[in-house]
């Protein structure tokens, strides 16, 4: 197993999430192709972060990407930045900018058995 993690990515974990539940479980390939032509914001770090495991896999483990796929992409909420906006009558509203803690696994390919 080859793990790889991307901390404190300024953006929300929600939206990161929606991003993650595409390539979940999928062969590395098509990951980053899905990646690779997603218009999202999330998609890039992602990328990278796949990349940087798949380098990981091929220099400590001499794995090939051809034979790997995402086992677990978990995206966890990390530190939220507390600011405030000045709003009628001198009060404030408070607004949290949230950030998000990603951890990816990458596993060796099972082949599906045929019926």
């Amino acid at each position: 197993m080859i793990k790889a993690s991307l901390n404190n990515f300024r953006q929300s974990p929600r939206k990161v999430r929606s991003v993650a539940n595409l390539v979940r479980g999928k062969s590395v390939v098509s990951a980053l192709n899905t990646l690779n032509f997603l218009s999202k914001k999330a998609a890039d770090p992602l990328h990278s972060l796949l990349q940087s495991a798949l380098a990981s896999a091929k220099n400590n483990h001499s794995l090939e990407k051809e034979g790997l796929m995402i086992k677990e992409l978990r995206v966890d909420t990390g530190v939220t930045l507390k600011r405030s906006m000045p709003r009628a009558r001198g009060s404030a509203s408070r607004i949290n900018k949230r950030s998000s803690h990603v951890l990816m696994v990458l596993a060796p390919l099972i082949p599906k058995k045929k019926k």
